[in-house]
Parts: structure tokens; C-alpha cells; sequence
């Protein structure tokens, strides 16, 4: 996300809302890292690792292609419903071991991602915003 708030000057909305998942995204981060180290396990390097690399790779090959603003706003937003599932399935896991304080916190980033929403407004808007820019002859993308 960060890579992507870098490279949309021309979209503010889109950036305000980057700005504020990636705080979300930090926080939830530490609510598992906390979940983890609770269990007796930790961050797994390779995961971290596949996980940055992923991103990094996703977003440079978005970026070789005239609409990555596109791209990334749609990747993004598929990615957010991903994590909601996953944040589901660690609530059953955390109920299932008696952990209902990690299932709270796992809640409370279901909401948080639930924020999807939000990317689901700005679609139209970062689209129309996008078409302007392409059919002016501008630079639409980073």
C-alpha cells in the first residue's frame, strides 16, 4: 500500500484512504503478533518475506501496465475480503482454544476491514477521475 500511495498524486480520496488502512493494517498486525506470541508461535519469517515480496511484485507488474491505478484499486479491495475471511476463521480458531480475547480482537478487525466499503466508493470516482485524465491526454497513472 505504501508503494501505491507513492504514485497517486492525481487521486487524494484514494490516498486519504490508503493512509488510513495502512494504519488499520499496522494495528492488526500487532493484534496478531500478540495472538501468535500467546499460542507459543511466532511471525514466520518465510510468511512475512512471501507476503512483502507478493505485494512488491503486484504492484511493480501493475504499475508496467497503463491503468494501475485500476489494477491496484481492484487488487485491493479483493484483498480486503480475503482478510476478512481469514480474520473469521481466527475468531472459530481463538473461540475453539478459550482465547475469546483474541476472538475480540479478531472482531474488531473484521469491522476494521470491513471498511471495504469504503473502497467500494471510490471505484466510481477514481474510475472517472482516471477517465479524465486518459482522454485529456494526461498522465492517469503514477
Amino acid at each position: 500500500m505504501e508503494l501505491q500511495v507513492s504514485r497517486l498524486e492525481r487521486y487524494p480520496e484514494y490516498v486519504s484512504l490508503l493512509d488510513r488502512h495502512i494504519e488499520t493494517t499496522r494495528a492488526q498486525l500487532e493484534h496478531l503478533e500478540q495472538a501468535l506470541g500467546a499460542a507459543g508461535e511466532g511471525v514466520s519469517g518465510i510468511k512475512e518475506t512471501v507476503t512483502a515480496v507478493a505485494g512488491t511484485v503486484g504492484a511493480t507488474v501493475h504499475g508496467m501496465f497503463q491503468d494501475e491505478t485500476l489494477k491496484n484499486l481492484y487488487a485491493g479491495y479483493a484483498y480486503q475480503h480475503e482478510q476478512i475471511a481469514a480474520y473469521r476463521s481466527l475468531i472459530a480458531i481463538a473461540e475453539s482454544a478459550g482465547e475469546t480475547a483474541h476472538a475480540s480482537a479478531f472482531r474488531v478487525s473484521v469491522q476494521e476491514e470491513q471498511a471495504a466499503r469504503e473502497v467500494a466508493s471510490i471505484i466510481e470516482p477514481v474510475t472517472r477521475r482516471y477517465v479524465e485524465l486518459t482522454t485529456s491526454g494526461e498522465k492517469a497513472d503514477g
